[in-house]
């Protein structure tokens, strides 16, 4: 792989990763709720996720999954409700008033286990059907087929992940930062009820996703 080549993905990668969806409003939710520091085990999962897309893009599954109509729709389907089950969850957050804080306790979304926040995170990228059919268009375009196909996918990977992962990252510490208008129980509710509902928007708009322009 050349520089120019890798140079190129990584401006896409920087690209991809900025541009708003379920892993960003994920980040931002958890990083409002829990902290940048706790939210970093969802982080990890929203990269285990993009590594199983990027490397079923990789290995030809992803165009096969593409051509099969009934494929297609099972994993769109299940990504969809997996987001707003994940919104309708958010909604009914239960939220904690730390009394241990000033201005007569503070209040706060209870926090999940981290197992829970990684499979949170990796369900949420691997059941992502706008995210396969990106991986499927895109990765070819930067493989040589000249040239051993494991070692280019373990660069990309490398590379993608790393920018998601700082991307993600700053998502969370934006959010977090908001914490302290979120200090009462009303707040945090209003708060999970936004985040709920963008999450619950961002489901039922991949009911709407075909597999291809002529789909």
């Amino acid at each position: 792989m050349s520089f120019a080549t890798w140079i190129t993905f990584f401006f896409a990668a920087c690209v991809i990763a900025v541009s708003p969806g379920s892993g960003a409003v994920l980040s931002m939710s958890h990083g409002l709720s829990y902290g940048v520091r706790k939210t970093t085990g969802t982080i990890l999962g929203l990269q285990l996720g993009l590594l199983l897309v990027l490397f079923i893009a990789g290995a030809g599954v992803g165009s096969l999954l593409l051509a099969s109509e009934f494929a297609f729709r099972v994993v769109k389907i299940v990504g969809a409700l997996y987001l707003i089950y994940l919104g309708f969850a958010q909604w009914r957050a239960k939220v904690q008033v730390r009394a241990d804080l000033p201005a007569h306790g503070a209040a706060q979304t209870e926090v999940p286990p981290l197992r829970k926040r990684l499979l949170t995170g990796f369900l949420t990228n691997a059941t992502n059907p706008k995210g396969i059919i990106f991986m499927v268009a895109v990765l070819p375009q930067f493989i040589a087929h000249d040239a051993p196909v494991l070692p280019q996918l373990l660069i990309l990977a490398a590379t993608m992940c790393t920018v998601d992962l700082a991307v993600m990252h700053g998502y969370a510490f934006a959010a977090s930062s908001m914490q302290r208008f979120f200090r009462d129980a009303r707040a945090v509710k209003r708060q999970n009820a936004f985040f709920g509902s963008i999450l619950m928007g961002v489901g039922a708009a991949l009911f709407f996703v075909k597999r291809s322009p002529n789909a």
